[in-house]
């Protein structure tokens, strides 16, 4: 996430900040295996963001979090299954 994002909420900014260091990684790691592993312990965080207990579907930062959430998650997804798919090819 840019520096720019404002989503008031303190499970948001806690969380989001882990997740965006656990991105950063990802996208600095040079083996598929290592990036999958770090997509893995993606997942597991972003999974907070749709077990929360505050979510309000009225509120525009609730939304705006369970957008940035499923947006992390398909990219989770997406690295996985791409490890997945070389080791098919292996």
């Amino acid at each position: 996430m840019n520096e720019d994002t404002k989503i008031n909420c303190a499970i948001f900014q806690k969380q989001e900040s882990g997740i965006g260091n656990i991105a950063e990684k990802i996208n600095n790691a040079k083996e598929i295996h290592e990036k999958a592993e770090l997509a893995e312990e993606m997942q597991k965080e972003v999974e907070v963001f749709f077990s929360c207990t505050d979510y309000d579907k009225n509120n525009i930062d609730c939304e705006n979090c369970r957008f940035i959430a499923s947006l992390r998650k398909k990219t989770a997804e997406l690295i996985i299954k791409a490890k997945r798919l070389t080791e098919e090819g292996e």
